[in-house]
């Protein structure tokens, strides 16, 4: 909270403010050293670990403090730096527990290539983007008839692999 200026009248403040200028998360990376990081494994290919370099740091989001005047909130900051590279490739945040095991936010960080690829199945094979309808209901109906689908083709390819 902000301190109370000597001859104001009125209720104290209350609202939050930050207690430092906010950087940007390219500068944050930027002035991390090799120590920060570490090489996790994320996901294995074919009998193959796939690995890179990830800095994990706690941070607290400005954006929550200054603008929507909630109490601050750390997070986790996941920096992906491959080995070579000029500068790095992915950013997120993260609201898993302090205690979350580094191999897990790594693994869950990379996990949206995954989600794409269900995404565009879900437009280019299954139809989600055909509604043309004008109800919600019907938008519902639709929605859940392709998930529906998709969640049978998903564990019919695993059964598939597993055989």
């Amino acid at each position: 909270m902000p301190a109370r200026r000597s001859g104001s009248r009125g209720p104290a403040p209350s609202a939050l403010v930050g207690d430092r200028t906010p950087r940007t998360i390219a500068d944050l990376a930027a002035s991390l050293d090799d120590s920060d990081f570490q090489t996790l494994v994320y996901r294995t290919r074919d009998g193959h670990d796939v690995a890179s370099r990830f800095a994990l740091l706690r941070v607290t989001c400005a954006h929550p403090v200054d603008r929507d005047r909630r109490p601050p909130r750390e997070e986790w900051l996941i920096v992906e730096w491959p080995e070579g590279n000029e500068q790095p490739s992915d950013f997120w945040i993260s609201n898993l527990p302090a205690d979350t095991p580094p191999e897990r936010l790594a693994r869950l960080a990379r996990l949206r290539w995954m989600i794409e690829l269900d995404y565009r199945q879900l437009k280019g094979e299954l139809g989600l983007d055909h509604y043309e309808g004008r109800s919600y209901r019907g938008f519902h109906h639709h929605c859940a008839i392709v998930t529906a689908a998709h969640g049978f083709l998903t564990l019919e390819h695993r059964t598939f692999r597993r055989s």
